[in-house]
């Protein structure tokens, strides 16, 4: 047997030195033959001893009716003292030979009861001595393969007891049932349910996609530096955290082994027939911005590549509004929008744009510097790179 062999169940996989144990089987068997055979010789003894009972009671019924006869005639004068004396005498020597009759069926009956004790006892040693004997031959109670083996023949291994445990012998690993263990971050575990379906990728099985679905969700967060449960940590931070989320692979292949690093996609939500643009063409604008821009739209429509000075303190036109720059002519034309879900490059516009509308995509540096009704030029080809460093 070696590490990622493929075993059934019933296989057998270690068996240790089992000389002793074997010893005490055959040595207990022995002794319960014997106490059979004891058992068998007291029930005799027994019976024997009831029969003897029943006999001297019947001697003891006719010693009775002599006497009683004998009472009768010696009243009567017909019989001698003498006759009637010895008449007596035979009754009560038969009153005595009963008692003591009765008294070895008592005590060969509890002897006939402690030997069979004694043997019930001997089989509950021999249960015990099999069942060690047993565990020094180890089975596969399922069917897998052999993910672990620490041990190799002829090394000594010891039996666990309260305080200590004993030798690990060896892992096995039931691939019937493949899961992958990954690590949600705390901003998108709420949207995770059990029973969504996932993509899981497997770094050992490059090119391949396999379905699964989520079947278990952590309700601990583990801090993604230490990856410590918050529950064993008592300081308080603001590091980020994740939660353990357990996809169950449909169809497994069978070269995967235990430890395997892979990565999952979850579908939280689908949407079909909806308007998605992509995530890096939302932009935000103060209201106090949009209304500026929309007075000065007829005098200066130029992009500017100064950001807008931040909104003062307590400006109720501070607050923010999402939306896109559609382009409407040469005009950058900023247009609110509600958006709905998210996936990682696109989302959802649920309403404030129209199929067909041609809205300005750039990298967050050039929105964040355009200004509403700003004068913009298409230009679809793939921008050039810059050197940051200038």
């Amino acid at each position: 047997m070696k590490e990622g062999d493929h075993i059934k169940k019933g296989d057998k996989l270690l068996l240790q030195d089992n000389v002793q144990a074997n010893a005490d089987v055959q040595a207990q068997d022995a002794a319960i033959n014997s106490s059979e055979s004891a058992v068998q010789a007291a029930e005799a003894s027994y019976n024997a001893a009831k029969a003897d009972l029943v006999t001297q009671q019947a001697n003891l019924e006719k010693a009775d009716l002599d006497y009683q006869r004998g009472l009768g005639l010696y009243k009567d004068g017909l019989i001698a003292k003498q006759d009637f004396d010895q008449r007596k005498t035979t009754y009560d020597a038969e009153v005595a030979t009963v008692d003591a009759s009765r008294a070895r069926m008592l005590a060969q009956k509890a002897q006939l009861e402690q030997i069979r004790s004694q043997l019930a006892q001997g089989k509950a040693v021999l249960v015990h001595t099999k069942d060690v004997l047993s565990k020094t031959t180890y089975f596969s109670p399922i069917n897998g393969i052999v993910s672990y083996l620490p041990v190799r023949m002829g090394e000594y291994v010891v039996p666990g007891i309260q305080n200590a445990t004993g030798s690990f012998l060896m892992t096995l690993s039931d691939m019937s049932i493949v899961t992958s263990e990954v690590k949600v971050d705390e901003t998108d575990i709420v949207n995770v349910k059990i029973g969504q379906d996932a993509d899981v990728t497997i770094d050992a099985v490059p090119g391949k996609v396999f379905k699964g679905k989520v079947t278990e969700i952590g309700s601990q967060a583990v801090l993604r530096s230490s990856g410590l449960a918050t529950t064993q940590t008592t300081t308080s931070n603001q590091e980020a955290k994740d939660f353990k989320v357990v996809v169950t692979l449909e169809s497994p292949p069978e070269n995967l082994r235990p430890g395997l690093s892979t990565t999952a996609k979850i579908k939280t939500a689908e949407r079909k027939d909806v308007i998605g643009i992509p995530i890096q063409a939302l932009a935000v604008r103060s209201r106090k911005d949009l209304e500026e821009a929309a007075k000065n739209a007829k005098k200066d429509g130029n992009v500017t590549l100064a950001a807008p000075p931040p909104a003062a303190a307590g400006d109720p036109k501070k607050d923010d509004v999402q939306g896109v720059f559609v382009v409407n002519g040469k005009k950058a034309v900023f247009r609110p929008v509600e958006t709905g879900i998210s996936g990682v490059t696109d989302i959802e516009i649920t309403k404030g744009l129209q199929a067909g509308d041609e809205i300005v995509i750039g990298s967050y540096k050039a929105l964040r510097t355009l200004k509403p009704e700003a004068s913009v030029k298409v230009d679809n080809s793939a921008p050039k790179k810059t050197d940051d460093s200038q």
